[in-house]
């Protein structure tokens, strides 16, 4: 059955796509994609467990719940392991493929009783270290704060919770930068994170009985969508997008044109050309010294990167980026690789720039760089090319740009429905992508930017 710890069963190529249903079972929560605030993740690699909560717990009845090990666990990349919350996890080998264990027949596996209590106390966030040749590779769960001790190879929880490791994937991302204008942490919204923006899209139907307006702060693609989502779903608002540059800049000049008839179509009006020099609880401030009220405020322009790769010694740019080789790797503490909004990444056309394109590519390519690392195989420098500009313009409208491997606009691009379409598949194959990889290896990369990138590698 599904979600008792068991490897599914072989599937035919008609069964070959999961049911909507396989993704709330437990072996579907495996994939990080899927992540839900309820669960608690442990980072397994080569059968070593590190949990930032509790430690792997075995059970005492034996055979009534013994489990074999699935070759799939005996890949050397890392995978994600679900406990729920009592603390018992699924089936997790400490043999798999250690070079002390290359070659031994693996021992039964036991799975935890849901039952088992929880321990707390000094000791038991933190596995023991088994020494240098069996220390695990790190990620740090998603919501803690941490600080990180480069030299002694140790990242601390703020819960005092330490975690060694000989190699780290440094993967914080970004946030959204409320810093640089006067009253925009107070008085603006953003939407890093879920819940905030659970709660300021409960606002919008009392602002829209009333006719009141909703201001968006940046004309980049994030406001673009949040500007036409909010004007599509609630005609009452007034919405107002206040952009320093002409919304869509990045575009083609025919694909521009029809997100601005979009944008009229849904009544959002534009004001292009200033920026914002304070905000207020009930208004913006420009630098012209106009005053825009508004009701409620999201803030959508800049981005910030975490102090914590500077605080540590780790080699950043002024931005805090952590600076990298060709294989993703810090300059200055080749252990330690960088990915994502965090990375300063630089291709033979530029330097990359935070999106989903991006973090996933590095992403995938970087498990792929420390399997290959672990089997002393040859690793290839990283290669990157943008592929598309997806943009919705609410749920029935959306414009598609595609671009050259330095993010420049091509001549083509997809409007309407076919716009959508496409828009919706790109957004909705992450989750099925990753539970189908479990099967079968699949590109995660639409372009590596061809004779662009060619310098790179």
């Amino acid at each position: 059955m599904p979600g008792d710890g068991r490897p599914p069963a072989r599937r035919s190529a008609r069964q070959w796509t999961p049911s909507l249903s396989d993704f709330f079972t437990s072996r579907a929560l495996d994939n990080p994609l899927l992540w839900h605030r309820s669960q608690q993740w442990v980072v397994t690699f080569r059968g070593a467990a590190l949990s930032h909560s509790r430690p792997r717990r075995t059970s005492p009845q034996g055979a009534s719940d013994e489990h074999r090990h699935h070759p799939r666990d005996r890949c050397p990349r890392r995978r994600l392991q679900r406990t729920d919350r009592h603390g018992s996890a699924g089936p997790l080998h400490p043999q798999a493929e250690h070079p002390h264990h290359a070659g031994e027949p693996l021992a039964p596996l036991r799975r935890a009783p849901a039952h088992a209590p929880a321990r707390r106390g000094p000791g038991t966030d933190r596995l023991p270290d088994p020494g240098p040749a069996r220390r695990h590779r790190c990620a740090v769960p998603p919501g803690r704060r941490h600080r990180h001790h480069t030299a002694d190879r140790l990242v601390t929880l703020d819960d005092g919770a330490a975690l060694s490791y000989d190699t780290l994937v440094y993967a914080l991302g970004s946030a959204t930068d409320t810093s640089t204008v006067p009253g925009a942490a107070e008085h603006a919204r953003t939407l890093d994170d879920p819940r905030l923006a659970h709660h300021f899209s409960q606002r919008l139907p009392e602002i829209a009985a009333r006719g009141g307006t909703v201001t968006v702060c940046g004309g980049g693609l994030t406001g673009i969508e949040a500007a036409a989502e909010i004007a599509e779903a609630h005609p009452g608002l007034t919405v107002a997008l206040i952009s320093s540059a002409e919304p869509g800049s990045m575009m083609g000049e025919k694909a521009r044109a029809y997100l601005n008839r979009a944008l009229d179509r849904l009544g959002v009006v534009r004001t292009v050309g200033v920026k914002v020099t304070k905000v207020l609880p009930d208004a913006v401030r420009l630098d012209t010294g106009e005053l825009v009220a508004s009701d409620l405020i999201l803030w959508t322009t800049g981005v910030r990167v975490s102090p914590l790769a500077a605080q540590a010694g780790i080699a950043t740019d002024a931005k805090g980026l952590v600076i990298t080789d060709p294989t993703l790797r810090s300059v200055s503490h080749p252990e330690i690789h960088a990915i994502g909004d965090a990375a300063l990444v630089r291709q033979a056309w530029g330097q990359i720039h935070g999106t989903c394109q991006s973090g996933v590519v590095t992403a995938d390519y970087t498990a792929a760089v420390i399997a290959r690392l672990l089997r002393g195989t040859t690793v290839r420098p990283f290669r990157f090319g943008y592929f598309h500009q997806p943009v919705s313009l609410g749920r029935k409208d959306a414009v598609i740009q595609f671009t050259n491997a330095d993010d420049t606009p091509k001549r083509w691009y997809l409007q309407g429905m076919a716009a959508v379409i496409y828009k919706e598949q790109v957004s909705s194959t992450p989750p099925v992508a990753a539970e189908l990889s479990r099967y079968v290896k699949l590109p995660v990369q639409l372009s590596k930017g061809g004779r662009a990138t060619r310098a790179t590698a």
